[in-house]
């Protein structure tokens, strides 16, 4: 699966909590295989919403929605705040 390109609040987002090298990593994973364990892809509640989170790394999830075949990241957020 492909991702829409980042809004720019999300770039900032990464930018400003050196996220940018994890959040790459973590993209080309999932462009390669969307159940890699390391991402921990899941559907989020409530689950009508088809709103979905993989991990950046241990503290940090991508917020994300699919829209026409395409992942769009809606924003990344601190998972333990």
């Amino acid at each position: 699966m492909n991702f829409k390109p980042l809004k720019e609040e999300v770039k900032r987002y990464l930018a400003e909590h050196q996220l940018e090298k994890k959040f790459a990593k973590a993209q080309a994973m999932f462009v390669q295989d969307i159940q890699h364990p390391s991402l921990n892809v899941e559907l989020l509640e409530p689950k009508h919403l088809r709103v979905y989170s993989f991990r950046v790394n241990r503290r940090y999830r991508a917020i994300f929605i699919v829209v026409g075949g395409e992942a769009e990241v809606l924003t990344v957020t601190n998972h333990y705040k």
